[in-house]
């Protein structure tokens, strides 16, 4: 695996940097490698943690609340609140949609659900474990 296959994609990385500076702003090709850099770097270390709390516990699936873990230890709090909160209203969210699914099933009222939107709207709660030995960064 080269290291262009492990880092995040650049148009992602510049896409996100554009939304958060003023529309104005020149962004160096330089400046997008180095957060793409410390972006992919971040996000190894936080799962990697998780994954080692999966492996302890004979788990093979990291999931939001192993993530919301990993940044508390790691003392990213401000992160870790952040995490916990959008995990709270993801599941929220979740209930309600199922008890909404139950009362239309139940009034006869089905319908054929909107896949491509539902997919978009919702965010990825499980993330693969990654083999211990995988992961290109070192702790």
């Amino acid at each position: 695996m080269t290291d262009e296959d492990r880092l995040l994609p650049i148009a992602n990385v510049g896409r996100l940097m554009k939304q958060i500076l003023p529309s104005n702003a020149k962004i160096s090709k330089e400046a997008k490698q180095t957060v793409q850099e410390c972006a992919t770097e971040f996000i190894s270390f936080v799962t990697c943690e998780a994954s080692d709390k999966c492996h302890r516990e004979n788990r093979k699936t990291v999931n939001g609340d192993d993530i919301w873990w990993a940044l508390s230890t790691l003392g990213l709090d401000n992160y870790a609140d952040a995490v916990g909160k959008h995990l709270h209203k993801y599941r929220e969210a979740e209930r309600e949609r199922v008890e909404q699914n139950k009362s239309s099933n139940e009034s006869g009222n089905e319908r054929e659900p909107n896949r491509r939107s539902d997919h978009q709207n919702q965010p990825r709660e499980f993330i693969r474990v990654v083999e211990k030995g995988s992961s290109s960064s070192a702790r």
